[in-house]
């Protein structure tokens, strides 16, 4: 009996690398297309079968999963929004179709359209966590440092403002310091809204990263890892708090490592 096969639009980060190794200890064949200037080169060696495309190639990618006889498909990691506007990057006809239907270039109008094409191929873009379940967070403080009363009071007027945020479609990370909004991301991703945060706010600055309300779990679902707490150590930020069950944490040993010996703190609410 041969192995279900699923196709993996692989974008930046450890993400797709993850879901690749969890997929092939489940007997799945992953098929891949991975996005130039953004995919990790090493993913060739977790997959069944790789693509490289230009991030305006949507045509081909369609073929390529089609001809492999690709039905379900997750994305995984973020492709850089260099990418929207650099005059660089031709886009094929059926992307500039895609575009030229749209309302607007929000996350979810784009990646929904991308669904929506997909559909109309016979093939299914479905939950971005399939087979990672275990990696979202659970509720609690996952550090040995809890927070502290001001951080607390951050974090819960910080939860709010990141929810509102999401309802608009604008960002999913919020960076705060004294009730105050330092830092509010866009299309530029939590890293650089963490470094531009904390080069406001000096020191103590508290990171918060939510689910969008309505969140579509086939893409843009919230992720951390180590590069987040790298990230958060270099701004001098103090604590990081996410939304339980709904947040990857990636490699989240080593994850929680780094935030212990920096002095962070990571809770899941």
């Amino acid at each position: 009996m041969s192995s279900p096969t699923l196709g993996l639009i692989a974008g930046n980060g450890q993400f797709p690398i993850l879901f690749a190794r969890r997929a092939k200890t489940q007997n799945y064949r992953v098929i891949a297309a991975a996005i130039r200037g953004d995919t990790f080169w090493g993913l060739k060696f977790f997959v069944d079968d790789l693509v490289w495309i230009s991030p305006g190639e949507l045509r081909r990618m369609f073929e390529f999963f089609k001809t492999r006889d690709v039905r379900q498909i997750i994305m995984a990691g973020q492709v850089h929004p260099k990418n929207l506007f650099d005059e660089k990057i031709h886009l094929d006809q059926e992307f500039q179709k895609l575009f030229a239907a749209m309302q607007d270039r929000k996350a979810d109008t784009i990646f929904g359209a991308v669904a929506e094409k997909l559909a109309a191929e016979g093939m299914e873009l479905i939950d971005s966590t399939f087979l990672l379940k275990d990696y979202l967070a659970p509720k609690g403080t996952l550090t040995h440092r809890v927070p502290t009363l001001n951080e607390l009071a951050d974090i819960e007027f910080g939860f709010q403002i990141a929810k509102s945020m999401g309802g608009l479609d604008v960002g999913q990370t919020v960076v705060v310091k004294d009730k105050a909004i330092v830092a509010v991301e866009a299309m530029e991703g939590t890293d650089e809204t963490i470094a531009r945060g904390g080069r406001i706010a000096k020191q103590g600055a508290v990171v918060i990263k939510t689910a969008k309300p309505q969140q579509d779990y086939r893409f843009d679902i919230p992720v951390i890892g180590t590069k987040t707490i790298t990230t958060m150590r270099k701004a001098n930020a103090s604590c990081l708090a996410i939304e339980a069950g709904k947040t990857l944490i990636l490699d989240r040993e080593t994850s929680v490592r780094l935030a212990n010996k920096a002095g962070i703190c990571i809770v899941a609410a």
